[in-house]
């Protein structure tokens, strides 16, 4: 056994060495007990004692106060500064709405046919900031993507490094090929998503693309779905996500339930526009033209059953996408697809005009019906400055004695110059005159169609010239006027319009091509009721001398000239005028509107072929195909 002193006898006993330190008691037996773990475990301890500068104390007090004002300033700036975004932001975060998708109201003609359909659409958008950061990574997505998409690697990268916005458009209306190869493998392809839409599907979109336009992705709007877009869009219903701050589900709850826009139920017969365009293209065709317009109304209201626009295009290709080689055949084309050309062209009339003029004679009294002018062929105005050299104005033919049913029967133009511009003893209506009757009836104004894009009309007067050209008006301009020549430019919806009042009675209505609204059970939300413009400005009795003229253009009777004889075969009695627009260079436009039938018109058409070569009948054949069809074919 061993046997340990008492400590206080170590007590005042210190062990003696040569350094200057003295070694205390208790480490004599910390360097024992050390020296046994030394031996026993071959580990080596050793005391170390070295106290700490005063240079690198301070040092560590200061970072330590550096780092906690670091963290007070952020922790300001996160709470104070930055608090109310960020607040924002976590709401944000907390609270989403999804939007759930309704359906835009469709376009039905008048026997509830429908012309306009929703179609399920697939784009390929790319987030930017959600492609791979490793380059050899993200290569490898865009290349395999451009396989699928069918579309150039080199392409695709510039589109996705030169856009501004973190949503690209990659690829839009995928095919169902390769929207199924996208979807089986859209794990292999982060930042790339399928979003699904619905976009506007027209039926036949050729046939009746100028009258109800196309709505495209980009919002912008045409036709019927501009100027009717408050009933036909959609109002998408709210689905409401509530979740915490793991992003786990707390709450669902819908907002809002999705409510589908209203649709329009038109005038328009569309087997009667298929018919108009088919037989106005055979027609142009014929006479080596490439423009023209037929437009058709009800006599009784203004509603539009028909108008078309030659040439036309597909506007499919605006609503659901095109390529760039589709937009510049459009954009190309020297004869303007995108032109509605009832609406938005205009044109001299020729002798279009006449039976507004005799509207006016007739109501100003100026010459009886009855009563006959000579017609040689020719008016000769004498020249103040000049005797020698007079102005000739020039008729088609010979007419010989003419009176008034017998002078728009034949499209005198001696008659009309006399009593349009006066000649001889015979008084005239002049330009003043002229122009207010014209006004009555329309020209020179828009309808106010509901379909957007409509030009106003143009009718000269002196003032016009005296601005224009600095000149005064001469006798020659009122003779031109009183027969469609000169610096008129009317469109053939004013035309239309006007034959209309002619036909009717005396009521100028505002064309429409909406007839009703309706909901998406077809159950009636709004109808359209007829508007009149204006009413009784010409007497019925003198409309009644006016239609008894355009009668016997089509019958001949009393009228060996009469220019519209070819209708005379149709299945009901109609009433016509022709026109020739002289545009120079043996060119001209060929003009004819028609009311039908004579004794309880119920439409007027008008239609125009452009740039017809020569003094060739243009217009009467195609419009005698059409009105054939529509009385044989009427239920």
């Amino acid at each position: 056994m061993f046997k340990f002193l008492p400590l206080k006898r170590y007590k005042n006993r210190k062990v003696k060495v040569k350094f200057k330190e003295e070694i205390e008691p208790q480490e004599i037996l910390l360097d024992n007990l050390s020296k046994r773990r030394h031996d026993e475990t071959g580990l080596s301890e050793k005391k170390l004692e070295i106290p700490l500068s005063k240079r690198i104390l301070q040092g560590i007090y200061f970072i330590f106060l550096i780092l906690i004002l670091i963290l007070f300033g952020k922790t300001f700036q996160l709470q104070v500064v930055q608090g109310e975004d960020f607040s924002k932001l976590s709401e944000a975060n907390r609270f989403i709405v999804h939007r759930l998708q309704s359906q835009r109201g469709v376009i039905y003609d008048k026997d509830f046919n429908q012309l306009v359909f929703n179609k399920p659409s697939f784009d390929l958008v790319c987030y930017k900031e959600n492609l791979p950061g490793e380059e050899t990574e993200k290569k490898r997505i865009l290349r395999e993507i451009s396989a699928v998409i069918e579309k150039d690697i080199s392409l695709l990268e510039e589109e996705i490094d030169k856009s501004d916005t973190s949503q690209i458009l990659i690829s839009e209306n995928l095919d169902y090929q390769k929207l199924i190869i996208l979807e089986a493998r859209k794990k292999e392809f982060p930042g790339f998503e399928i979003i699904d839409n619905i976009v506007r599907e027209y039926k036949k979109g050729p046939l009746f693309s100028h009258l109800i336009g196309y709505e495209r992705k980009t919002g912008e709007k045409t036709g019927l779905e501009n100027f009717y877009d408050e009933y036909l869009k959609e109002k998408p219903g709210e689905f409401h996500l509530e979740r915490d701050a793991q992003g786990n589900l707390i709450s669902e709850e819908i907002l809002s339930l999705p409510e589908p826009g209203n649709s329009l139920v038109l005038w328009l017969d569309s087997q009667l526009q298929e018919k108009v365009q088919k037989e106005l293209l055979k027609g142009i065709a014929e006479v080596g033209s490439k423009k023209g317009a037929v437009v058709v109304l009800d006599a009784k209201t203004g509603g539009v059953l028909s108008l078309v626009s030659m040439p036309t295009f597909d506007n499919n290709l605006f609503s659901q996408g095109m390529s760039i080689e589709e937009w510049k055949e459009i954009d190309d084309n020297p004869y303007s697809p995108l032109l509605n050309r009832v609406v938005s062209a205009g044109y001299l009339t020729g002798s279009t005009i006449k039976p507004l003029i005799a509207s006016a004679v007739l109501e100003e009294e100026i010459i009886r019906p009855d009563k006959k002018i000579i017609c040689q062929g020719k008016i000769t105005i004498p020249n103040p400055w000049d005797p020698s050299s007079p102005t000739i104005k020039k008729d088609w033919t010979t007419h010989h004695w003419t009176d008034m049913r017998k002078a728009i029967a034949e499209s005198c133009n001696v008659y009309f110059y006399t009593v349009g511009g006066g000649y001889e003893n015979q008084e005239g209506l002049g330009p003043t005159r002229i122009k207010k009757y014209l006004d009555f009836f329309g020209w020179g104004e828009k309808t106010g169609v509901d379909i957007g894009g409509e030009i106003t009309g143009f009718i000269p007067d002196k003032e016009w010239k005296k601005e224009k050209w600095g000149q005064g008006w001469w006798d020659g301009d009122t003779y031109n006027l009183s027969i469609g020549q000169g610096f008129l430019e009317i469109t053939p919806l004013e035309v239309v319009n006007s034959f209309a009042a002619i036909a009717n009675g005396g009521t100028l209505f505002q064309p429409q091509l909406v007839k009703e609204i309706v909901d998406k059970e077809k159950e009636i939300v709004k109808v359209f009721e007829p508007k009149v413009i204006r009413q009784n400005f010409i007497s019925s009795a003198n409309l009644q001398i006016v239609r008894e003229g355009m009668r016997q253009a089509v019958t001949g009777k009393n009228s060996p000239h009469a220019s519209a004889v070819e209708l005379n075969s149709l299945p009901v009695a109609v009433a016509a005028k022709t026109g020739t627009a002289e545009l120079g260079n043996d060119y001209y436009h060929n003009w004819v509107t028609v009311f039908a039938p004579y004794d309880d018109p119920e439409i007027v058409l008008t239609l125009v072929i452009e740039n017809v070569e020569g003094d060739r009948i243009a217009a009467l054949p195609v419009a005698k195909a059409i009105l054939e069809w529509y009385f044989r074919n009427e239920k």
